[in-house]
């Protein structure tokens, strides 16, 4: 139930590509081959222009509109990148690597878009990092240059954009600029007469030692980290910042001198600032988010106020996902108040394992932070989340991972003596019950805080509407009071609407994002008293009319164990039944954890929404005449003191052959053609799922984790370590039953690969085991690209693979 933003953004994600390896064997040497196409429409719809991403100023009166290519040619990935503490940053920049950034960008009147402008920007604009003033009259922006990023700004008076600095803005962590009031912004710029980066060491000083002396630090695998001295010198030399204050007018005042500054976050009423700089020790073991940090307050001269926090490096001592760090964290201003900080500290030490009464209490301090905090809440789970509203009422959410178990608590700032009332007491786990979000506002001092209905204290929650039926999308009128709840709205077939944003405090005018299955998404204005249908907003066009024809259904079956089942069934255009017959069919599977069985079977799609390939998507197969199940639900099931994953194998199996009956049953697969594939944890699903069953003839598995004791400290939803779970750990490997591998299987892995877990070495060890074993399997190194691949060449060809694949062995 908390802080929904405004309206979403209309952009598709998605992506894949071959390559590279040393020391294969004679008898399988590498195939010599160049990008590939796969077969039309796919390569003529990867080209296709995405829908706008959408940005509303806070006053609701403006919409900017932003277009970008959804795919990147492979040579913006080729562009030098520096791996440091889980960064990737680019050089010349000094901003993230590897961006998609925005090349137009149009303004438009709102609601009614009477008004409309294309800002005229530079050939080749490269746009970022908009963010609108607290008066919603100026929208700030960078440019990135080939030497950097230059800060920008368009007044809505004129739409003529203006310059207010060379490329000389620091983003290579955390944001650049923030809005200090409406006519000034605070910068992070790289010093002014910069050095060279210092230069790696010719001859090693001398050996690299790492040491435990004492007590357990488990931490899980990441990518990209400090290797050495030299990358600590190249950490501290991009990250270096001096804080000012820039006027628009171009006038510039030093706040703070170099420092490792990592975030500045004016107050709400742009008096003071709140700080964080990083500082040393570094570690080699974690990224950067773990490292020591000060957190302090300045005033908008410069001038020091007072130190929050000063936080040493964070050593995990525990694999428990419910485990924080001691001191004060989740420090922020309170968005309902001039200047006052808010936070959070442990109450037991940060150890889920121990046995407390409370977990966390939270904490307030005004300005000018000589007073001793005030204590506002105590929580008996772990804090979740927070919603400010105003100086009686603010939100609260508690969790607990190993029960599942959520609370809302209404608590009183003014007067936290008052006992906090409980709002809401569910299993999260639970979709038919959950209450919704709470709808935000811009308040009093220019942040977001809870939009309340004229009448008092009732605020309003939007949700998915998560039921038996499908997802129907909702808005509620909710008293804080009584308790009381009274729904104002509900989509209805054959639309999935959602509310992307409340236009009044009464709520009676609404934007509301509809689609369709044969209606792209596109925003709606809707006056909820008025008996008239809703205003079209946008007009955005079916980016892949050669899937007009395709049929989807929310399908839904269930279990051997009486679980209940559902996915998204797609059928080719003009597909017919009877005069077809049964299709060759694709799974596309990722699983779930759960603790209850009540709540594993519960419905959480539309079968109104508008589907159209993106990036790697398996839909695209769609064209090529298979049928494609889609997302499966494969619920992971633990209740009481049992785990998920100690049955995972046979929850895995059963849930797959209750798929495969149901698609069989209905005539419309073939049980001799049906493959199943996957990306990341799905990936993992697949090759278990064509080890322990016959079910699939094939196999496709993208960017997977196949062998767990290189994930010793946990795994997707897996809190225990491999000592503790061994034999569920060795169960689960894929790599542990290789040998039982009959059906073809594709493997394809990004060659940059920096999610957690998943890098590449997992699927070449996979392949060389199988190519040891004698079974039939494809390798695919997509070079450059990450977890999820971006590029047009990388994409294209990874969608040949796939089809290659199937006509292959599944045709």
């Amino acid at each position: 139930m908390y802080s929904k933003s405004g309206v979403g953004n209309l952009e598709y994600e998605l992506a894949n590509i071959p390559l590279k390896m040393d020391n294969l064997s004679i008898n399988h040497p590498i195939i010599e081959q160049l990008w590939q196409s796969p077969p039309e429409p796919i390569n003529q719809i990867l080209d296709a222009p995405s829908p706008p991403a959408i940005l509303l100023s806070p006053n609701r009166e403006w919409m900017v509109e932003l277009e970008r290519p959804l795919l990147v040619p492979i040579s913006l990935l080729a562009e030098t990148a520096v791996p440091l503490a889980g960064l990737l940053i680019n050089p010349k920049t000094n901003a993230p690597a590897h961006p998609n950034p925005f090349q137009t960008m149009r303004i438009r009147g709102f609601p009614f878009l009477e008004m409309s402008k294309t800002v005229a920007l530079p050939d080749n604009a490269q746009i970022g990092y908009l963010k609108w003033s607290p008066d919603s009259r100026k929208l700030a922006f960078t440019l990135t240059q080939a030497t950097g990023l230059e800060l920008w700004f368009v007044d809505v008076a004129d739409f003529i954009p203006k310059q207010l600095t060379q490329p000389v803005l620091n983003a290579a962590y955390g944001k650049p600029y923030r809005w200090l009031s409406d006519e000034t912004l605070i910068c992070k710029f790289i010093l002014g007469e910069r050095p060279k980066p210092p230069s790696e060491p010719a001859v090693p000083p001398g050996p690299l030692i790492q040491e435990n002396l004492k007590g357990k630090s488990p931490t899980r695998t990441y990518t990209n980290l400090l290797q050495n001295p030299h990358d600590e010198a190249l950490l501290e030399y991009y990250l270096t910042s001096t804080l000012e204050k820039v006027t628009l007018h171009g006038q510039r005042t030093l706040l703070v001198s170099s420092s490792l500054i990592h975030e500045a976050i004016p107050s709400p009423d742009s008096k003071f600032i709140l700080l964080t700089t990083l500082h040393r020790p570094f570690s080699y073991q974690v990224p950067i988010s773990y490292f020591p940090k000060k957190i302090e307050v300045i005033e908008d001269t410069g001038k020091w106020v007072y130190e929050v926090a000063d936080v040493p490096l964070v050593v995990r001592r525990t694999t428990k996902f419910d485990e924080v760090r001691t001191g004060r964290r989740g420090i922020s201003w309170r968005s309902d108040a001039k200047a006052t900080l808010s936070w959070l500290e442990a109450l037991d030490e940060g150890d889920p394992t121990r046995d407390v009464p409370k977990r966390d209490a939270l904490f307030e301090l005004d300005a000018p932070f000589t007073d001793t905090p005030k204590q506002l809440w105590e929580s008996e789970y772990r804090f979740a989340n927070l919603a400010w509203g105003k100086e009686d009422v603010a939100l609260v959410s508690e969790r607990w991972y190993d029960t599942r178990k959520e609370r809302i608590w209404r608590i009183y700032p003014q007067a936290p003596q008052t006992p906090p009332q409980l709002l809401f007491d569910r299993s999260y786990e639970d979709k038919y019950t959950d209450p919704g979000s709470a709808l935000m506002t811009v308040g009093p001092y220019r942040y977001r805080v809870l939009r309340f209905a004229p009448q008092g204290n009732i605020i309003y929650l939007s949700g998915q509407g998560a039921s038996p039926n499908g997802a129907y999308p909702f808005l509620d009128w909710f008293d804080l009071e009584t308790g009381h709840k009274q729904r104002l709205w509900q989509c209805q077939d054959p639309y999935l609407e959602e509310i992307a944003c409340v236009l009044d405090d009464e709520a009676q005018t609404v934007i509301i994002r509809r689609q369709s299955q044969t209606e792209p998404p596109n925003y709606f204005l809707l006056n909820r008293h008025e008996n008239q249908s809703p205003i079209a907003l946008t007009h955005y066009q079916d980016p892949a009319p050669q899937l007009a024809g395709v049929y989807g259904e929310l399908v839904k079956y269930q279990r051997a164990d009486g679980v209940q089942l559902s996915a998204k069934l797609y059928l080719p255009p003009g597909y017919d039944a009877k005069r077809d017959g049964p299709l060759p069919m694709l799974f596309w599977v990722y699983p779930e954890e759960f603790k209850d069985k009540e709540f594993a079977g519960q419905i959480t799609k539309s079968e109104n929404t508008f589907s159209r390939p993106s990036r790697a998507s398996v839909l695209f197969l769609l064209t090529q005449r298979y049928a494609v199940l889609s997302g499966p639900t494969l619920p992971i099931i633990g209740e009481g003191d049992l785990e998920p994953n100690d049955t995972y194998v046979e929850q895995l199996i059963a849930g797959a052959q209750a798929a495969v009956d149901y698609v069989v049953e209905r005539g419309i697969a073939d049980p001799k053609r049906i493959g199943i594939s996957g990306h990341s944890y799905g990936a993992f699903t697949t090759v278990n799922l064509l080890i322990h069953t016959d079910l699939f003839r094939i196999g496709i598995a993208r960017s997977g984790a196949y062998n767990r004791t290189l994930t010793p400290f946990g795994f997707q939803g897996e809190q225990r370590n491999f000592w503790e779970a061994q034999q569920t750990y060795i169960h689960m490997s894929p790599f542990t039953h290789a040998a039982k591998i009959k059906a073809p299987l594709l493997l394809i892995h990004g060659e940059k690969d920096t999610n957690p877990g998943t890098y590449p070495l997992q699927t070449e060890r996979l392949y060389e085991a199988l190519k040891g074993l004698g079974a039939t399997v494809r390798l695919v190194v997509l070079p450059l690209e990450d977890h999820g691949y971006r590029s047009r060449e990388g994409v294209a060809h990874a969608l040949w693979e796939m089809v290659n694949w199937c006509d292959k062995y599944l045709s």
